[in-house]
């Protein structure tokens, strides 16, 4: 094996020798009691933090707000939608998992003296494939609509002094987060440092099936298994498991050509690259659940969760380790601009000599 892969006690898994993958292995190999300890050092679990004050830049003092940018101009926004997830949960379930998960490393880096700034989600109904069309409980947002919100959302927070911008996703949007990522860098060409991470892809191996090291007998799809763990670990007062129902999809062809929800399978399509294929969800699984949500159980999230809050804090820190609070990447080596027309509007806001970028021309490509 090549020396930059660190090997496993699975011959089909390694992580890369780097801090990601280090710190991957470490989770992967760390016993239940460490796995505890870190889901306690988070603060895991917590009731969500919409309404208390402190948590949400909404809900933050103002002064406060100026004062922990100073420290850690870091925004994570949590982005969602309202999805049928079946009788037995909620359809605030895939932002409640990205709130929790964001609220958790806002706990953590507010014990060590920089907390990350959170913006409370700004989509709470959002866009959805096509084979999600008609479903009773799911509220469909057009793609435009909700890309536009989140750059003006964007704008916003950089505007405000947050420059260095995490979108955190649970849903099946991705496509619509990554293009407005995309056109809000052409838009505005800013400099900046942004990203949208699917917190569950991100951690991927560790949704491997039980034979393969991981603690889930089945794949990640929707409302299942994995959904169902993550709720009865983060909110079990809003998980039913008398209600819960196991469903299967219905496909038209051979298995071995779409991945799954994590892309954990290496095949050669995410599942969002086609339709047609299978039947749509009204008609396939009209239960609103895709594969086996009665074999869900708080521990099985567990590791998954820790994997994923500790490298959201390491891209916290890495951030931040290569651009301290109020200062961003080179201009003119992220940017068609220059750094003479962008220096007013990379002040610290209302500080003097300071304009808003609301008054800044628009530049490139709007595709």
């Amino acid at each position: 094996m090549a020396t930059n892969l660190i090997p496993t006690n699975y011959p089909d898994l390694w992580f890369e020798d780097t801090p990601v993958g280090r710190l991957k292995k470490e989770t992967w190999d760390a016993d239940d009691q460490q796995i505890d300890a870190w889901l306690a050092e988070y603060g895991v679990p917590s009731p969500c933090e919409w309404t208390k004050p402190g948590s949400y830049l909404q809900t933050t003092v103002r002064h406060e707000v100026v004062d922990n940018r100073r420290k850690n101009d870091i925004v994570l926004i949590p982005v969602g939608c309202t999805e049928n997830h079946g009788a037995h949960t909620v359809s605030a379930m895939d932002t409640l998992f990205v709130s929790h998960i964001a609220e958790a490393v806002r706990r953590y880096s507010a014990k060590r003296g920089n907390p990350v700034s959170l913006a409370l989600p700004p989509l709470m109904y959002g866009s959805h494939p096509y084979h999600h069309l008609g479903m009773p409980g799911t509220v469909i947002v057009r793609e435009e609509v909700a890309k536009e919100l989140l750059i003006d959302v964007m704008l916003g927070l950089w505007n405000d002094g947050f420059r260095k911008q995490i979108i955190i996703n649970n849903h099946g949007h991705f496509w619509m987060l990554e293009a407005a990522v995309q056109q809000f860098a052409k838009r505005f060409q800013l400099p900046g440092v942004f990203r949208v991470l699917d917190w569950h892809r991100g951690v991927r191996e560790f949704f491997r099936p039980v034979e393969g090291g991981g603690s889930h007998e089945t794949p990640f799809i929707h409302a299942d298994e994995a959904e169902t763990s993550l709720g009865l670990l983060l909110f079990p007062e809003m998980v039913h498991m008398d209600h819960a129902v196991d469903t299967v999809g219905m496909p038209f062809l051979p298995d071995g050509h779409f991945d799954n929800s994590v892309d954990g399978l290496h095949r050669p399509h995410r599942w969002s690259e086609g339709e047609g294929h299978f039947g749509i969800e009204i008609k396939a699984t009209p239960e609103g659940v895709v594969g086996k949500p009665t074999l869900g159980a708080a521990y099985k999230a567990k590791r998954p969760l820790v994997a994923s809050l500790r490298y959201l804090t390491l891209v916290c820190d890495q951030i931040l380790e290569a651009f301290p609070a109020g200062t961003l990447p080179p201009v003119e080596m992220v940017s068609l601009r220059t750094e003479a027309e962008l220096e007013p509007y990379l002040r610290e806001p209302m500080s003097e000599g300071w304009r808003s970028v609301y008054v800044l021309p628009t530049v490139g490509s709007s595709d």
